[in-house]
């Protein structure tokens, strides 16, 4: 017995891998160029009220960090601390959540392992 596929699933098969690798290959090209733009970016947050600012590159490499004086506190330098490491890791989270979004964009949130 001969199976019979659904009509128009037969006549191009060829034809409809070669389009979706070159769709693929599209949406690895718009990642690419997104990655690079947002590389380039500065995400910048603060905490304690603006007592320190943080600033990111789209790379994850800080940038700047910013500490008004009068939250200099030599006996209590924990509190700096605690102030410069929550700025940081909001700048990150940032830069890593527009990341995330503009890609997902790109790729209408498939994922596929080595592609991307």
């Amino acid at each position: 017995m001969k199976a019979r596929l659904p009509k128009g699933y037969g006549s191009g098969g060829a034809g409809n891998i070669q389009q979706l690798a070159r769709q693929a290959q599209k949406m690895q090209e718009d990642m690419d160029t997104v990655t690079k733009e947002l590389e380039e970016k500065d995400y910048t947050a603060a905490a304690g009220g603006g007592a320190v600012t943080v600033t990111v590159k789209g790379t994850m490499e800080i940038s700047s960090i910013e500490i008004k004086p009068e939250v200099v506190d030599p006996e209590d330098v924990e509190m700096l601390s605690d102030l410069v490491l929550a700025a940081v890791n909001e700048a990150i989270r940032n830069a890593k959540a527009e990341k995330e979004e503009k890609l997902e964009k790109i790729s209408g949130g498939i994922n596929i392992p080595g592609l991307f």
